[in-house]
């Protein structure tokens, strides 16, 4: 009795008779202690062998990711790693795996699926994620750099195709298979895929970025083409090799798809966003219905025999990104996505690989080792050249260049699924794989060390007043923190804006976006909530918002057939205000942003405060607008709420020193003397020395600026010109002050020539620096007069 043992009370996988061949298998076990003897029979029941598989991954990548994190190395390296780890040359899980479950279900089968899910909803909401203006924003420089990286490379990768095919070993791979090896090798290196650039770009941080958007573009085209080029040679291979019905059928399949993602999906997507009132969250039916089509979509591509992220991203696409669809998806899925499958497809993937068959093969694939430096080499150069030739910074040059030769997970699919189809041999599977995790390691690292953040809005084209082709319409970002900005606002776009007549009736309008920032309070993310007319009844029950609605929407129904208003509100925390701002600049191609300068006037005239949290926004504007900026301090110098209440002449005085801020100075005024209410006169001060030799291209814009002005208005009644010598800081203190009290506006530049004038004594006592010397002395409390001032900057270029 002493050496008999009592049995479990449940029936163990020992002692169940197994039928060989059958695929019945049990998915639960009784625990780890089914049997005493060899408790790793609970692996032979899928729930924990999948358990297991996932836990192993992850401890796995944490522990590769507890080091390399030290070193700048993106978490995706992190995941590759463990796959290898896990590959057949260390632990080997896949083969662990393999006949666990029965003899003809591969044990991998669970995992594997989780995998293809994974990848299917973290390509998705990369789609969802992308911001389709950058992406498909016009213009010929994104798509010359796309066409110019991929035919370069895809043309002369394709001329090596059959270098010395005959020198193929037989053993390694069938001679009529190694040129289909060696094109689908050319064919990932031409490829910069969307939503690979769009994880890179969002890994750096820097989606709102000229640079990022620029990125994007062109990787978006670059996309498109890589879509006709892989549609075009999956029929012709499947015509060739399968059978010309089943090619038929496919490329119909995807037409359709297609057709029905742009006429269905999108316009479906879209009424969700009009239907769903503003501040309420999407409904929960939309939000699994939109991933259940993303699935659909993902099932439909891999029937069809191409790559089962397709549908997904396509999807993706079709959602229209930000508040109130595209933020829900990303809130509710995103970080699931992201933390969880995401790393589980990565390893899975990765671990088929292995390392030994490089070694063996070096001499086979010597060749393919060598076409992929030499694609790599050539794409870069076929991206850094155009664009310096677009006269993009040497810099900036560079890291589109880098990113476009950017590899990741997408890349993975495509190798993956070329393995899948004997298209590659697994030596150069796994060799790809190494060389995307070189790649996903390196190009982020070299990236971020180039990339110097305080650029990020810096622009590459010129987004100011002073460069606006005759006839094209003036595009105005006005930002509004407190119901006082409101009238001097609209004050401000009155003289702007003038009645179309014969004389102008070519001119372009004045397109206005207004957006409302609101210190976020009771919210957990900032938001950009987008007004329109069929918001109107349901405005956040904010009165505030209602007013300025209201406010803008009269002053446009005042100007109509030369101004347009669209309205915002972003509710953000006070250090993310200026980036709200550039973001929406961008997304709107402004030429000019108006802010309001914090100084706050009492009806009389007299100062009342400074709002302090205004200014830190300001001062970090005028560093990192992506286009001009004018900072408005208002006096109310006239109430112009409405063009039939007030007919009066509006006197508009600019004081030209010197520079490029006096430059853009001078346009916004050329735009202001085209309304027939106001009168224009210009200021010009000198120092009465000769301008310096080494700035003297400067000192020639400056006078074409003024020539041009008084070229073109030297006949007018409502004009004038003058120019003062001066010298010496209460000389200069004096002649502001005399030209304040003879207008009710003045426009000035904020930083001027150095040396121009004598400033001495007026920089030590500024209140407000980020409204430079004169424009300082304008908006001073001293000052005995009603005049409103706008200080200008103009954008900042590399």
């Amino acid at each position: 009795m002493a050496n008999s043992a009592a049995p479990p009370p449940w029936s163990t996988l020992s002692n169940a008779k197994v039928c060989y061949g059958a695929t019945n298998f049990n998915i639960s076990s009784f625990g780890i202690l089914e049997t005493y003897r060899t408790p790793s029979v609970i692996f032979g029941y899928a729930l924990p062998l999948l358990e297991m598989q996932i836990i192993l991954i992850f401890v796995l990548i944490v522990s590769s990711h507890m080091f390399l994190r030290f070193i700048g190395i993106p978490k995706f390296v992190s995941y590759m790693l463990a796959g290898f780890l896990l590959g057949p040359h260390l632990i080997d899980l896949v083969d662990f795996s393999t006949d666990r479950l029965a003899l003809d279900l591969d044990g991998n089968t669970a995992l594997e699926g989780v995998s293809k899910f994974g990848m299917i909803m973290f390509t998705f909401l990369m789609g969802v994620k992308t911001n389709k203006k950058a992406a498909f924003q016009t213009g010929k420089r994104p798509i010359i750099i796309a066409a110019s990286s991929f035919v370069a490379t895809m043309g002369t990768g394709m001329a090596f195709r059959n270098f010395r095919i005959d020198k193929v070993d037989p053993l390694y791979m069938p001679l009529r298979l190694a040129p289909t090896e060696r094109t689908v090798i050319v064919a990932i290196q031409a490829l910069t895929l969307l939503p690979v650039v769009t994880h890179l770009i969002h890994e750096l941080e820097i989606p709102n970025s000229e640079l990022g958007r620029l990125a994007i573009s062109i990787s978006a085209f670059n996309d498109l083409l890589a879509f006709i080029n892989l549609m075009s040679v999956s029929y012709i291979g499947t015509y060739r090799y399968v059978s010309p019905r089943t090619a038929n059928r496919d490329a119909a399949a995807m037409i359709i798809l297609v057709l029905v993602v742009i006429f269905i999906i999108r316009p479906t997507a879209q009424r969700i966003v009009n239907i769903t009132p503003e501040g309420k969250p999407v409904r929960n039916l939309y939000l699994y219905g939109t991933i259940m089509t993303a699935i659909a979509a993902s099932i439909c591509t891999t029937f069809f025999n191409q790559i089962h992220v397709l549908g997904a991203f396509m999807v993706g696409m079709a959602i229209p990104d930000g508040p109130p669809l595209g933020s829900a998806l990303e809130a509710k899925f995103e970080s699931l996505a992201t933390n969880v499958f995401f790393p589980i497809s990565i390893a899975v993937m990765t671990m088929k690989g292995d390392v030994i068959r490089v070694l063996y093969a070096f001499d086979d694939i010597s060749f393919n080792i060598f076409l992929v430096g030499f694609t790599l080499v050539l794409k870069w150069t076929a991206s850094f050249v155009p664009c310096l030739i677009f006269k993009l910074p040497t810099r900036e040059s560079i890291i589109i260049a880098m990113i476009m030769n950017y590899k990741g997970f997408v890349d993975l699919c495509f190798v993956e699924g070329a393995l899948n189809k004997w298209n590659l041999s697994e030596a150069t599977y796994t060799f790809l794989m190494m060389y995307v995790l070189l790649n996903a390691g390196i190009l982020p690292t070299v990236v971020k060390a180039l990339y110097d953040p305080k650029r990020k809005y810096i622009g590459y084209v010129k987004r100011d007043v002073m460069h606006i082709k005759p006839n094209s319409d003036l595009k105005i970002l006005t930002c509004l923190h407190k119901p006082d900005n409101i009238s001097g606002m609209i004050s401000l776009l009155q003289l702007l804006s003038s009645p179309l007549d014969n004389d102008n009736k070519d001119k372009g309008v004045i397109a206005v976006t207004v957006l409302h920032l609101v210190k976020l309070a009771g919210r957990a993310f900032p938001i950009l909530v987008p007004h329109d007319k069929r918001s109107k009844p349901r405005l956040l029950q904010n009165s505030y918002i209602q007013t300025m609605m209201l406010a803008f929407n009269e002053f446009q129904q005042e100007n109509v057939g030369t101004t347009t208003v669209n309205s915002f509100s972003a509710f953000s925390l006070d250090n993310l205000m200026d980036q709200d701002i550039c973001n929406l600049a961008l997304d709107n191609l402004a030429s000019m942003i108006i802010t309001p300068s914090g100084r706050k006037w009492s009806p009389d005239g007299s100062y009342e405060s400074d709002d302090v949290m205004i200014r830190r926004v300001n001062m970090s504007l005028l560093d990192l607008a992506p286009c001009s900026i004018g900072v408005l301090n208002n006096r109310g110098y006239r109430k112009l709420k409405s063009k039939k209440r007030s007919n009066g002449t509006v006197k508009v005085g600019v004081i030209f020193i010197g520079g490029k801020d006096d430059w853009e100075a001078v346009s916004i005024a050329k735009w202001m003397r085209q309304n027939p209410r106001v009168r224009l006169t210009v200021v010009r001060f000198l120092s009465g020395q000769e301008p310096d030799k080494s700035k003297n291209w400067e000192h020639l814009v400056d006078n074409e600026v003024l020539n041009d002005l008084k070229a073109t208005y030297a006949s007018a009644e409502s004009f004038s010109y003058t120019e003062k010598i001066i010298k010496g800081g209460p000389a200069v203190a004096t002649a502001v002050r005399l030209a304040a009290e003879e207008n009710d506006l003045m426009i000035v530049g904020r930083d001027h020539d150095e040396g121009s004038l004598d400033y001495s004594g007026l920089v030590e006592w500024m209140e407000l620096p980020e409204l430079g010397v004169i424009g300082d002395l304008l908006a001073s409390k001293e000052l005995e007069t009603r005049v409103s001032v706008l200080v200008v900057k103009q954008q900042q270029q590399t």
